[in-house]
């Protein structure tokens, strides 16, 4: 690898769209990937990337910073949170999310989600 490698989410390396055109996820790929992940209002994980994914709950992790928007997140084991602009959160493998409010959820996404929403 270069010593310098400038990427933009301008033209990300690959974009994974969610079903029914609920949003998607830009991927900068540097040795691992980093998303910027856009949720529309309305969109759950449960209704727009479960039929992807074929799990009866995301099973990816997730360590993100809130950009803008608010997403409840819920736990399978009933552990719940909300987020929102400014807060950083790191999510296990085992749950639901979906956006709160009319405004589009925007998370930059550097965990572990190599395949995340990808068809």
């Amino acid at each position: 690898m270069a010593g310098l490698v400038h990427k933009s989410f301008a033209s990300p390396d690959e974009v994974r769209p969610f079903e029914g055109g609920t949003g998607q996820m830009e991927v900068i790929n540097l040795g691992g990937e980093l998303g910027r992940a856009t949720f529309q209002p309305g969109w759950q994980w449960s209704k727009h990337v479960k039929p992807m994914a074929q799990t009866e709950s995301c099973q990816a992790a997730h360590t993100g910073y809130i950009v803008s928007g608010r997403m409840k997140i819920v736990m399978d084991d009933g552990e719940e949170d909300e987020i929102g602009p400014g807060d950083i959160v790191e999510v296990q493998p085992g749950h639901d999310a979906w956006v709160v409010g009319p405004e589009p959820c925007v998370m930059i996404d550097w965990g572990s989600h190599e395949g995340y929403a990808k068809r």
